[in-house]
């Protein structure tokens, strides 16, 4: 990657950004709380959502990749075996793990801010195994650089998915 996407600070969501949302996902958000982080595009390409979905289902993924070029990028990295690669020097680099596990505490700290979910564990494998890269990416992205050591790794491999234009074209919201 040429230039890693700025770092963005959270926003409410506007009737924009749930439009967005539904054309990336094809589903409208649930339990969405705030934009985590926006795409250079101006997009949203990470929600948070709450620790429980509306009907009371537990939803212990705080951060919520929706980009779809961003997610494709993603996905090519880990059939390519990122992950097995991760999770490998992961248990020989007692130092990576050390900061694997300090994402891990951040990640449930910040979820805990918004409610407590006993027993859930944080997501994307942290703390000891790397599961999913859409999910320390998601987290990189919200949190900005140097709390994910292994989210950062990935977006340093990621192309610049957003150079040829946003991922989604949405419908204008319509006028209440």
């Amino acid at each position: 990657m040429e230039t890693p996407p700025p770092h963005t600070e959270p926003t409410e969501p506007t009737d924009a950004d749930i439009a967005a949302f539904k054309e990336q996902l094809g589903r409208p958000p649930r339990g969405l709380r705030a934009i985590a982080h926006r795409c250079p595009c101006g997009l949203p390409d990470v929600v948070e959502t709450a620790p429980r979905l509306p009907d009371g289902t537990p939803f212990p993924t705080l951060y919520y990749l929706t980009c779809p070029k961003a997610a494709s990028a993603i996905g090519t990295l880990e059939a390519n075996g990122v992950m097995k690669e991760m999770s490998e020097r992961l248990a020989a680099d007692p130092e990576l793990a050390a900061a694997y596990r300090a994402a891990h505490e951040d990640y449930i700290a910040r979820r805990d801010e918004i409610e407590v979910l006993q027993g859930f564990p944080s997501a994307g494998g942290m703390p000891d195994r790397v599961k999913c890269l859409h999910v320390l990416v998601g987290h990189s992205l919200a949190a900005g650089p140097g709390v994910n050591p292994l989210g950062d790794e990935a977006i340093a491999m990621l192309p610049e998915w957003w150079r040829k234009g946003p991922c989604v074209t949405p419908c204008e919201p319509a006028e209440a």
